[in-house]
């Protein structure tokens, strides 16, 4: 791929004049002399949607999200050449409109100048991280996966975050802060483990203890590594009159723990200087195998459901900005019926959490729109994107540009949730004394068995116990320590409160996993507790192992299930105690019966969003009916009545539920649509998108059109245009041919 499209101008230092003159309605400029030439920072009043690239503005990639997250000041290490210099690349995009923001990797990226020594005069390879077998783990050429020392952090503080902020930059994000449960033997390390811990590096396939100590200090390298570097960079930004946001791109903790990688996670929602997280889930994510009933397979929809859940639960209670990633392809190379399928599941699993519309809409549109995929499964043939494909992925995006919060709620029975915690990730590798928690089934064995029933089980964080907010609607909390392992005793006294004010905690576990003993607060010093789960249980006033059963705490309930949470899930029927357990207390606490379905269905104003599951209570589809128009569907049909089948999702508008009906609008479009009028008898706007792409339109308009013309930037008709009238649901469907630089959109009738 090159650094500039084909067909683009190389993008150059913009002129004084045209840096001052530049205006728009959506934001206000105001400039800044900086490296490179004139900077601007933008202030605008929108940043609902985003992408990440590496890559200059180029016609191909104009997808027209507000923001455009710039890629490193050296690129991205997946280049193939290297990038057009920083600020053209800045240059580039706002000059189209864009706000833009940063974005670089904290535990890799194109940082060879640091290991080779051009810095500092002094190599740094040894700060990789590194396995037993002694070898390094690379990201990219010269790009291993780092160990965070004091010195690169200086390093990440110079060379780069100033040189953004001084270029304008008023939003950095740091991503995916990992590091692997399998590293942790380099020389690097085993100087952090002595400063952090005051003696000898220990190894950690040695013992559980050493693991679990291994890995916590993992944890907390990129915890200090985040927050040394968000300070600085809200401290320069201060110096410089700017109010600089900091976020973090990451994977959820589900999928960090699937895939035996350490990060500091929702720890990071209580500091100051974090602003907000994107969820980093898509199909590479979600597809990652578990079991269910017996079966080992992928469940891609049901992942990416509590994917989000435990993103959405990890900021909540904080207040954090949190922001959803979807993306319409995926790291490992497939055909692109395999992208369209698992992106319908992973894009409508997002959409059913109805207090988050904010969402980058695709990482690394140059991959997308420019790159060569199989054209089926069966095929060695290479393709790019099918004009069907890119087609229903835009009429998506732009969905999302006006996608509501709503205080509406996903269907199913509310207030049951499984506690989860960073510490899922620190007994995932290596193994011990036998101990097996295959696809993490100790933790999916108390959410899949629900939300196969059509339960849309939440997920909350130990970490933040301490936030009213988090217990708010909570009836239920399901909990093991066969999974994880509290990292302080101070949840305990909040969780028995909760349960003595009448909550009900269902813990399962046998509690004699190897990390049960690990050197930790319930063991050491004052306290002698064979297992984390026994100090809880004595708060509540319980044995220190109690069997099987129902126990009371003030107005509260407990009730004991000793098995480990795979164990509900490793064969079939495995569940069954679990969930007539589970269904009674429901009862009980609520005077509601658990309710089993085999779909989730949620209205976010004009939009209906359904999954219809396999592997359910029943094989039956989900039907609709009313006047719709089917946004996976490129060719935008009016449908009264949508058939939704088990294993797939469907993303409608309801036409009845359009506010001002009255009005002519777009409903749905896979160009972004700009200065609209509108008259007694016409209407006329501006459609924006990628070149190469086709312009479906449903507009809604009072009456049948007389005309329907669409011109070109240069101020020719496109002469291939066509139109339809659908007099039931008064829409005209407009195809057309997309360009970046507008089509102009006239209609009379």
């Amino acid at each position: 791929m090159t650094a500039v499209c084909p067909g683009s101008k190389t993008p150059g230092k913009p002129t004084l004049n045209k840096k001052i003159m530049v205006l728009k309605s959506s934001f206000i400029l105001f400039c800044i002399f900086s490296f490179g030439g004139i900077s601007c920072i933008a202030q605008h009043s929108k940043e609902q949607t985003m992408f990440q690239t590496s890559q200059p503005w180029c016609p191909t990639l104009d997808n027209r999200g507000d923001v455009a997250i710039i890629y490193g000041i050296n690129g991205n290490p997946t280049d193939k050449t290297r990038a057009v210099p920083f600020t053209q690349r800045v240059h580039s995009w706002r000059d189209r409109g864009y706000t833009t923001h940063f974005m670089t990797g904290i535990a890799w990226g194109e940082y060879q100048d640091y290991f080779t020594g051009k810095w500092d005069g002094v190599p740094h390879m040894d700060e990789g991280q590194v396995r037993q077998e002694g070898d390094t783990i690379w990201h990219g050429h010269q790009v291993p996966y780092i160990v965070p020392t004091e010195n690169y952090l200086t390093y990440i503080k110079e060379a780069h975050i100033k040189k953004v902020i001084d270029a304008g930059i008023d939003a950095i994000y740091m991503e995916e802060p990992e590091f692997w449960a399998r590293g942790g033997y380099s020389e690097a390390f085993k100087r952090e483990w002595k400063k952090y811990y005051g003696f000898d590096w220990q190894p950690q396939h040695e013992s559980p203890n050493n693991t679990y100590l291994s890995n916590k200090l993992k944890y907390q390298l990129y915890y200090h590594a985040l927050k040394e570097v968000f300070t600085y960079a809200k401290e320069y930004g201060r110096s410089k009159g700017m109010n600089v946001r900091c976020y973090v791109p990451t994977h959820s903790l589900l999928n960090y723990s699937q895939w035996m990688i350490v990060s500091p996670e929702a720890s990071l929602a209580s500091l100051d200087c974090v602003d907000g997280y994107i969820a980093q889930v898509w199909t590479g994510t979600s597809r990652e195998p578990n079991f269910y009933n017996g079966i080992q397979k992928e469940r891609v929809f049901e992942t990416a459901f509590v994917e989000y859940g435990s993103m959405e639960s990890m900021t909540a209670p904080t207040g954090r900005k949190m922001t959803f990633l979807t993306d319409p392809i995926e790291d490992q190379p497939r055909d692109w019926s395999d992208y369209k399928k698992n992106y319908e599941a992973t894009f409508t699993a997002q959409l059913l959490y109805p207090r988050i519309a904010n969402y980058e809409i695709m990482p690394w549109p140059e991959r997308i729109y420019e790159g060569w995929y199989r054209a089926s499964a069966n095929s060695d043939e290479r393709i790019r994107i099918p004009r069907h494909y890119s087609t229903q992925m835009q009429i998506m995006i732009n969905a999302l540009n006006h996608m509501p919060v709503s205080d509406n709620q996903v269907s199913g029975n509310k207030g049951i949730g499984a506690l989860m915690s960073n510490s899922l990730m620190f007994q995932r590798f290596p193994k011990h004394a036998g101990y097996s928690d295959p696809y993490l089934s100790n933790f999916l064995g108390q959410v899949l068995p629900f939300l196969k029933r059509g339960v849309p089980v939440s997920t909350v964080h130990i970490e933040n116990v301490e936030y009213p907010e988090t217990w708010k609607g909570l009836k239920i909390l399901l909990m093991s320590y066969s999974n994880m392992k509290p990292m302080s005793p101070d949840a305990h006294k909040i969780i028995s409160q909760w349960v003595y004010q009448g909550g009900t905690l269902v813990y399962s576990g046998r509690d004699n996993d190897p990390f049960q003993s690990v050197q930790e607060w319930w063991n050491t010093g004052n306290q002698s507790y064979q297992n984390p789960s026994a100090h809880l249980f004595e708060m509540m006033g319980m044995a220190a192992f109690p069997q099987t059963g129902e126990y009371k705490y003030g107005k509260g309930t407990v009730f004991i299930l000793r098995n480990d949470p795979k164990e509900y899930v490793l064969s079939a029927g495995g569940d069954e105690e679990l969930v007539k357990t589970v269904s009674t207390l429901y009862q009980k606490k609520t005077k509601e019966s658990l309710y089993f379905k085999n779909s989730f269905v949620l209205e976010r104003g004009m939009y209906k969003i359904i999954a219809v599951l396999d592997e359910s209570v029943t094989n039956e589809p989900y039907i609709a009916k009313g006047k719709y128009i089917d946004l996976f569907d490129p060719q935008l049909p009016i449908l009264e009545t949508k058939e939704v089948s088990p294993g797939t999702q469907a993303l409608l508008i309801d036409i009845d539920q359009v506010d001002k009906k009255k009005k002519s609008q777009v409903l749905a479009s896979s160009c972004r649509i700009y200065d609209e009028k509108s008259t007694a008898h016409t209407y006329s706007f501006t459609g924006k998108a990628p070149v190469n792409t086709s312009g479906m339109i449903r507009i809604l308009l009072p009456a049948r059109p007389k005309s329907c013309t669409v011109t070109n930037n240069d101020g020719r008709l496109q002469s291939t245009t066509e139109w339809k009238w659908d007099a039931s649901s008064k829409t005209c469907l407009l195809s057309c041919e997309n360009h970046p630089d507008g089509i102009a959109v006239s209609i009379e009738w």
